[in-house]
């Protein structure tokens, strides 16, 4: 049973996923502050942000789904500037493949999360 927005496996992963960023990023080159480092975070941030957002209009079914498509959305953006940042070479092959799988099982979670939106409102 879920009774929070905190136990959705899809917000744990992803709210991890950010966590990964974060730490990944202290590293990247200064110059990449502003371009790189801080869209990624925000992006990243805001996949489970919007899944705590969504929660808490799971009486407005459309508004619901309009917020897990928020999610979606910032997940593909995440995507983006980790493939931005893997071909700039500031992340190593492990951890890119590491952060693929992550960001797959949350796409697939998040994606039967919105296939079957109505069973979570109320």
């Amino acid at each position: 049973m879920v009774d929070s927005w905190n136990d959705l496996e899809v917000y744990q992963n992803s709210f991890e996923l950010q966590r990964k960023v974060f730490v990944l990023s202290r590293k990247w080159p200064a110059e990449e502050r502003y371009a790189l480092t801080d869209q990624i975070r925000r992006s990243s941030r805001s996949i489970s942000s919007n899944l705590a957002e969504a929660w808490a209009k799971r009486r407005y079914p459309a508004h619901f789904l309009s917020k897990l498509a928020d999610s979606d959305g910032e997940l593909q953006e995440t995507l983006h500037w980790l493939r931005t940042a893997y071909d700039c070479g500031y992340i190593d092959p492990p951890i890119s493949a590491e952060l693929a799988e992550l960001t797959d099982l949350i796409g697939k979670q998040l994606g039967t999360v919105i296939n079957k939106y109505e069973s979570f409102c109320f």
